[in-house]
């Protein structure tokens, strides 16, 4: 019999979501009984949501104010609408497979009663005739990432024991490895599943990868919920921080230092930022298509980079130096988790 499932899509009104809800709408198989569309734009934002919806959706699909609190509150405000017992939520860029509903209801029902989610296989479509960008490559790593929320189907009663997810993380980074690891250490399974789900790479300007690096101060925020070893736990990779710090230092050195009349010790720690920053911009301009502009953004980037991560994870350990760390005995279980009213199309 076929688990009965909710989807859940949280938005900040890319364009792509109408290409989400058309290819959902189109997959074979079971259909959703709901799907919650949270519209997480900023209150400032009060143009109306650009939606496209699907015919065969139509009776079922619901637009909740997400405030732009977030993709973990927009979650939490999506699953806590509904009552259905598995809840499947998809990224706004992402295109369900052609029998993607025929996969899940497969993969739904195999699901063991331990099992609290079952992911998704990503499928990232890199352009054919060369080698891809740096941004291309760092979008292509979601096909190995693991419990990514780009299409993650969880059990709602497991979401309920750990209270959801951690509305802290106010970026779309890390909020899908807490979860996990909340997951697992309350004594529940994650699973791979078969289906499959393209997550196209977004156009992005030059300087993505430097506005990526507030992402370590959720690192910091992982630190101090899980421990130092929470990285090899939830099969994430560690960076490269520690080598960024080095080369932060060895800036700084090279400025201070001649304040002190040390000119020749500044001299080597130039020449140490000089070549950890070369290192680290061959590292992402080699494997690349090697194309003027692409290695212009990576030359001006790489430079900036290591000072921007360390800003970051220093500013998320000061922020979050009183975080407890996550215990499975006290896991928050609100009032507001309990089954709201089913919803009306």
């Amino acid at each position: 019999m076929t688990a009965p499932y909710a989807v859940v899509v949280p938005t900040i009104g890319r364009p792509e979501l109408n290409a989400c809800l058309a290819a959902l709408a189109a997959s074979r198989g079971p259909a959703p009984r709901h799907v919650v569309v949270v519209d997480d734009r900023p209150l400032s934002d009060c143009t109306p949501l650009d939606l496209t919806v699907p015919a065969a959706l139509r009776d079922r699909l619901t637009v909740l104010p997400g405030c732009g609190n977030g993709p973990a509150a927009a979650r939490n405000t999506g699953w806590r609408a509904v009552r259905e017992p598995w809840v499947v939520f998809l990224d706004d860029d992402t295109v369900p497979g052609r029998s993607w509903a025929a996969e899940l209801a497969a993969d739904l029902d195999s699901a063991a009663p331990g099992v609290a989610a079952v992911q998704g296989r990503i499928v990232v479509p890199l352009p054919g005739g060369r080698r891809p960008t740096d941004w291309e490559r760092t979008t292509a790593g979601l096909a190995d990432a693991r419990w990514i929320t780009a299409d993650l189907a969880c059990r709602r009663a497991a979401l309920v024991a750990v209270g959801g997810f951690d509305e802290r993380f106010r970026r779309a980074f890390r909020e899908d490895a807490d979860l996990a690891l909340r997951l697992i250490g309350a004594g529940w399974e994650l699973t791979r599943g078969h289906r499959s789900t393209a997550h196209p790479v977004r156009a992005a300007d030059p300087w993505v990868s430097l506005r990526a690096q507030a992402g370590n101060a959720d690192d910091a925020l992982m630190v101090r919920l899980h421990g130092r070893d929470w990285w090899e736990r939830a099969g994430a990779e560690r960076g490269r921080l520690r080598r960024h710090a080095a080369v932060t230092a060895a800036g700084l050195a090279a400025v201070v230092l001649p304040l002190f009349g040390a000119r020749r010790a500044a001299g080597a720690a130039a020449c140490a930022w000089l070549v950890g920053t070369a290192e680290f911009a061959l590292a992402r301009i080699l494997p690349g298509p090697r194309a003027a502009a692409e290695i212009s953004a990576m030359l001006r980037t790489s430079a900036l980079i290591p000072p921007a991560a360390v800003r970051h994870r220093l500013l998320g350990a000061l922020r979050h130096r009183n975080a407890p760390p996550w215990s499975a005995a006290t896991a928050p279980v609100r009032p507001a988790d309990a089954p709201a009213a089913e919803l009306q199309g």
